[in-house]
């Protein structure tokens, strides 16, 4: 079988239109012509990740987070980046991503995020994409809980789910009760006004920018910010995915779920 043809499935369920303007979501690396052997899902595409699929043998990298978001102005390979780049092609590795558009997906990302942290009778949080059957697509969630929690309760609520070394909290108010939640996975500081306007108490998202917060506490909204690695919940979540395709099964086509820890932060 093709890694087109593998591709192909994927983006009938997840098309490339779902993805945000400018997102280099799709092929990275690579050539979706060549027969597939084994698949190794990750997050992030970083050296680790790439020598361990080599040790694992796999010829397709299915990654969240696009390994090529700026373009190389050279090949020196004396730049960490440029010498991966260059051991996915030495070894002839496909590289392809779905980014934004698996976060605005049915049954996607931040669908799973919703899931893992219990809300409820969820919503699309943006508006995005919408189809030829006109179905609305977008990024991020909101729902509600199954029972009022105060903020820091519900903050650490966040904390055990993810096994979590450490998070932020933005807050005025720590011990409010709380059920209406917003979740968008990634970096989604700029859309808490729309967090805001759909009437969520929490907003739970990664990398918000120090301003951003003092834009968040004047307006009252209180925040949880566990990062952006959070976002690993789709290893598990794709690899299952695949592995439920009969084509999959048919073709005896083996998929691996990456074990590198791709975080770079660590809690003191």
């Amino acid at each position: 079988m093709k890694i087109r043809t593998f591709i192909d499935k994927f983006e009938k369920l997840v098309p490339q239109e779902l993805a945000e303007p400018g997102d280099p979501v799709g092929l990275q690396i690579g050539d979706l012509d060549t027969e597939l052997s084994k698949v190794l899902v990750t997050l992030d595409v970083r050296p680790e990740v790439v020598s361990e699929a080599i040790d694992q043998n796999c010829n397709l990298i299915f990654a969240h987070h696009p390994v090529m978001f700026h373009p190389a102005h050279s090949l020196d390979l004396s730049v960490p980046q440029n010498k991966m780049y260059a051991e996915i092609i030495k070894h002839n590795i496909t590289v392809y991503a779905a980014h934004s558009n698996l976060d605005a997906a049915d049954k996607g990302m931040n669908d799973w995020l919703a899931e893992k942290i219990g809300l409820q009778r969820t919503e699309r949080l943006l508006d995005g994409y919408v189809d030829q059957k006109h179905h609305q697509f977008g990024m991020g969630r909101i729902g509600y809980l199954d029972r009022p929690l105060s903020v820091m309760d519900f903050a650490a609520l966040i904390k055990h789910k993810f096994e979590l070394q450490g998070l932020r909290v933005v807050t005025q108010n720590p011990q409010k009760k709380i059920s209406r939640v917003a979740v968008l996975g990634g970096d989604g500081g700029k859309y808490f006004n729309q967090a805001l306007k759909k009437g969520a108490e929490v907003y739970v998202t990664g990398d918000v920018y120090y301003h951003t917060g003092h834009d968040m506490l004047a307006a009252g909204l209180s925040t949880v910010d566990p990062g952006h690695n959070i976002e690993k919940i789709c290893i598990p979540k794709l690899a299952s995915l695949f592995r439920s395709w009969k084509l999959m099964t048919e073709n005896q086509i083996q998929i691996y779920e990456s074990k590198v820890d791709t975080n770079p932060f660590t809690f003191i």
